[in-house]
């Protein structure tokens, strides 16, 4: 019977392992799926007529505020830790 039990919790733990990563793979699949750009044939026509594409995308990120912000983080003074 202790042979059974151990057989049995070691195939169940086994099968949740696999479900779990099978799902994981799948999440990560559509999540990677939804965030590649799509250029469809009215976004090339956009494009030849206009010389540029407009999405409605996050804009990209601005290095130069971003060193800016860093700056002034650093730049800040910071209190001394309490001795107890």
């Amino acid at each position: 019977m202790y042979d059974f039990t151990v057989a049995f919790l070691s195939a169940l733990l086994v099968g949740l392992a696999v479900t779990s990563g099978v799902l994981l793979r799948r999440r990560l699949h559509r999540q990677r799926a939804a965030a590649e750009p799509r250029v469809d044939d009215d976004a090339v026509q956009s494009i030849l007529r206009e010389g540029v594409l407009e999405t409605e995308e996050e804009e990209p990120l601005d290095l130069g505020e971003i060193e800016e912000e860093e700056r002034r983080f650093w730049s800040e003074s910071w209190d001394e830790p309490e001795e107890m």
